[in-house]
């Protein structure tokens, strides 16, 4: 139990729904979604469409998503892969003709096809009780008549400034009165209001054809774009098996490449292998233990995960046992490493979603731009904002991640899903680009190895191994600090808090569910 003396909040617990997501507006929306009739996957896709106004720093239906479901909380757990591909005439080789050494991180280059829509409207059809219409009713309502600017999202608004004002589009709708909006402000954005209500009325084929889909399109081509309206119109997620392993008697799933899901994996299959709940869960010793098995599982990462439909990827081999007891053999719990190569991540604002309903269908939700207001490009007539997840692609032709025609780039967004003999028992998410991998780990052994509730797992002190730097919040204690910096990390205080999440454990035997919303972020766990 948390001491009431100190800032925080506890867990919100309830006994029929739950809705865990990182904006006010978008948790009362989805609960109003659950008491209207609506089930869990309703209600996350209007969660998710009304973070895609409210948030727009942070996802877009010009975005992607990712999606793990658990139908009644019970069997197996259900995987779609939301995430849009390359143009069709995006090769490497006119790339490296063109003179790129690298896909740029902004502009045209950068934009994937959005797979959200396709997604949010195939996952209703199979899963919900109502259609794309009724989920996106909270979120026009919000576009045309306007929408308080939270604080975080006010702030991450802010550190856009300078991108929006390249393009056109992006600085009128986004700037209004050449500044960013500031917390309180009242914003609205027509052009999206008008965009959602065709795709309300024609469901997917309002975005993917037509003239939403023509201005996008014509949007990117003049600013050099490979971009096709056949692109666009070909676009379909799909269905994926879950990669997963298990841990402290729980199994952990995750999406499979092209996500870094795989990653956290790697990180708990290490992990496993030391007494972590015995150590002090502030101290120096379980934060160097998990930093170094983080470096060792990204460096997999970005050796190995890409676009499995497009290149082999050895995804059952990295699982082995074996492989992780050879990554662990090389761990010093009182040394860093210093022979791997340095870990460059990206940043990213995303938005995660979790859901538990009273016939316990647990949904996993996660939906993104990628890093914050995407490509810093909108369409004009549409006022969608354009991811830049295009700019994971690498142009090294022997990458396995190497741009190619209507490939997948490697993915930072993850949802994750607990089950425990056969039963949802926890949907899960943390934010924060490159940081995601790391966040589901921590937030796990911070449960499954030290015991403590949802609430308490998101609201711990992070740290984070970036560019040979460890970025560690300014919660995390001093002597931890000096610790790490004892076993030889170059440790610095994080410039920004290390993501945000959610979660909700669903207790079987109690029947209760208990949710849990990151205070790194505006947005709140309520249930009733």
């Amino acid at each position: 139990m948390r001491d009431f003396q100190l800032p925080g909040r506890s867990p919100v617990r309830t006994t029929e729904t739950m809705v865990a997501t990182s904006h006010p507006l978008a948790t009362c929306a989805a609960l109003d979604m659950l008491r209207s009739g609506g089930n869990a996957m309703d209600a996350a896709v209007c969660a998710a469409a009304v973070q895609a106004v409210v948030e727009p720093q942070s996802t877009g239906i010009g975005g992607d998503c990712f999606v793990l479901y658990c139908p009644d909380g019970r069997g197996e757990v259900l995987a779609f892969n939301g995430s849009g591909r390359a143009p069709a005439a995006a090769t490497v080789d006119w790339y490296l003709a063109n003179g790129f050494d690298q896909v740029p991180a902004y502009g045209a280059h950068s934009v994937t096809i959005p797979g959200a829509i396709d997604a949010w409207c195939r996952l209703l059809e199979d899963h919900g009780r109502k259609g794309i219409d009724a989920a996106l009713v909270p979120a026009i309502r919000y576009a045309e008549q306007g929408y308080v600017v939270h604080d975080r999202v006010a702030l991450d608004w802010s550190e856009s400034v300078e991108l929006l004002r390249q393009d056109r589009a992006a600085a009128r709708i986004f700037l209004p009165d050449g500044a960013a909006p500031r917390p309180g402000d009242l914003h609205v954005q027509p052009e999206l209001a008008a965009t959602l209500r065709i795709i309300s009325e024609r469901g997917r084929d309002g975005f993917y054809a037509g003239p939403v889909a023509e201005d996008v399109a014509f949007c990117l081509g003049a600013l050099g774009g490979l971009h096709t309206l056949e692109d666009f119109t070909e676009t379909k997620g799909n269905y994926v098996t879950p990669v997963s392993t298990r841990y402290q008697g729980y199994d952990i799933h995750q999406m499979p490449p092209n996500n870094q899901g795989l990653t956290a994996l790697l990180m708990l299959n290490l992990l496993s292998g030391f007494e972590l709940g015995a150590l002090d869960p502030l101290g120096a010793e379980r934060l160097h233990l998990e930093v170094e098995a983080g470096r060792l599982a990204y460096r997999d990462r970005d050796r190995f995960i890409a676009d499995q439909d497009q290149v082999a990827v050895p995804t059952g081999d990295l699982l082995l046992a074996r492989h992780a007891d050879q990554l662990r053999a090389v761990i010093d719990p009182a040394c860093a490493m210093t022979d791997l190569p340095q870990m460059v991540l990206p940043t990213g604002d995303t938005v995660y979603i979790s859901i538990v309903d009273r016939d316990r269908n647990a949904v996993s939700f996660i939906n993104s731009t990628f890093h914050s207001f995407g490509s810093g490009i909108v369409s004009p007539k549409t006022g969608v904002v354009l991811q830049n997840r295009g700019s994971s692609f690498k142009l090294d032709p022997r990458h396995p991640n190497c741009i190619a025609p209507r490939k997948r780039p490697m993915h930072t967004i993850m949802p994750g899903m607990v089950t425990r003999d056969g039963h949802a028992i926890m949907p899960f998410g943390v934010m924060g680009g490159g940081y995601q991998p790391f966040g589901h780990v921590h937030l796990l052994t911070n449960m499954l190895d030290f015991g403590m509730d949802p609430q308490a797992a998101l609201d711990a002190p992070r740290v984070f191994y970036d560019a040979n730097i460890l970025e560690a919040e300014r919660a995390v204690p001093s002597a931890a600090v000096e610790g790490l910096r004892k076993r030889g990390h170059r440790v610095e205080i994080a410039p920004e808090p290390h993501g945000g999440g959610q979660a909700i454990w669903i207790d079987w035997h109690k029947g209760t569910l208990t949710g849990a919303s990151d205070p790194r972020k505006d947005g709140c766990a309520l249930g009733y």
